[in-house]
């Protein structure tokens, strides 16, 4: 569900004049029946200004992780000997899976692992972020790598030290990884699911385990008809259960659009309607700290569009005109007719777009 609104932000030095008091009586049908009480409003009055309004829009999320990862098989084919359970979370180095026994670990880098290392093989950016990761975890300690395209002697040597700290004797540290020994992802994985069973058959090119990032982040659904007016980087508001407001940033948009299923007139599901297209729309953000709650349903406000130098006035200000639409009293108590651009649901404010000029006074509620 989304609705649009505003959010005022005066630019100009337009701050409300101080409401002056005032009194506004209740008349009575009956001049000649017994007096009763008669219910006063006290009024007071606000200033006209100009300035800008900011406009939003409020989507619906859910707090989440973000990315999505899959981890497929490319080593010998075996049986799967060991595998994390849903929410457990594996960072650099750490062991993703087993087959027949023999742990695959993770590395952080965008390419993915396709071939062995080792002295003698081709230049090329794995073997770049095979050393960033090397040098990461402490396996060059006296700092001989050239981090580069080159698999070197020191890239060996670092290899090594790190087949070391895995328990294997000198005779085992080779110096060498073999293709289905690493994997590369992006990010530490945060386990989801595990397709196959511990015990079952893995064959390579097989998925052994999907996930997600251990970063914090809400995914909310963005009509297709918005997605030119939010950009990655915009800042937005994200209301959270049971929690004050936090800040967020617009990290992805998503490229591949979604369509709801519409309802015929009888109310039974229909065919897809195109005008319910939506796109998933990530933001990163950081929890209030104890805040562990997933899959929590979220409310995300983000700026949208931005009108300036406009007549702003309360929205309290705004009566009911008859034969429609709306009009204003103004402090002398005349009444003038107006008509309202964008509501502000947040500072309280409208722009009129006919009827006032800057600095007439306009009747509110006292507060």
């Amino acid at each position: 569900m989304r609705r649009r609104r505003a959010t005022g932000a005066v630019l100009a030095v337009a701050v409300a004049a101080p409401l002056t008091a005032g009194v506004a009586y209740a008349t009575r049908a009956e001049p000649n029946a017994a007096e009763a009480p008669v219910a006063a409003i006290a009024t007071g009055s606000a200033e006209v200004t100009k300035g800008t309004l900011t406009e939003q829009t409020q989507l619906s999320g859910v707090l989440g992780y973000a990315g999505t990862y899959t981890v497929d098989h490319q080593g010998a084919p075996g049986v799967l000997t060991a595998a994390p359970h849903p929410g457990a979370t594996i960072g650099r180095g750490g062991v993703l899976y087993r087959v027949a026994d023999a742990p695959v670990r993770l590395l952080l880098g965008a390419v993915p692992a396709y071939r062995d290392f080792g002295y003698g093989m081709s230049n090329g950016p794995d073997v770049r972020q095979l050393e960033q990761n090397l040098v990461a975890m402490g396996f060059d300690p006296h700092r001989r790598i050239t981090v580069d395209r080159h698999f070197s002697s020191t890239t060996a040597a670092a290899i090594r030290r790190w087949q070391a700290s895995w328990g294997r004797r000198s005779w085992q540290r080779t110096g060498r990884l073999a293709q289905g020994e690493v994997a590369f992802l992006a990010a530490p994985l945060r386990v989801t699911a595990s397709p196959i069973r511990v015990g079952a058959a893995v064959a390579p090119g097989a998925t052994v385990l999907t996930g997600t990032s251990t970063t914090r982040a809400v995914i909310a659904t963005l009509d297709t008809s918005q997605r030119g007016s939010v950009r990655v980087g915009n800042q937005v508001e994200v209301s959270l259960p049971d929690t004050d407001p936090i800040a967020g940033r617009v990290t992805e948009i998503g490229q591949v659009a979604t369509v709801a299923a519409g309802e015929d007139n009888n109310g039974q599901q229909g065919p897809p309607d195109p005008d319910q297209a939506t796109v998933p729309l990530t933001i990163a953000i950081r929890p209030p700290r104890g805040f562990g709650l997933d899959q929590a349903p979220v409310s995300v406000d983000i700026v949208t569009g931005e009108r300036r130098d406009v007549l702003l006035i309360p929205i309290a200000a705004l009566l009911a005109r008859p034969g429609g639409g709306y009009q204003v009293r103004l402090a002398d108590g005349s009444a003038v007719p107006v008509t309202p651009g964008v509501f502000d649901e947040n500072s309280g404010q409208v722009e009129i777009t006919e009827g006032l000029s800057v600095g007439q006074q306009v009747e509110v509620p006292a507060s």
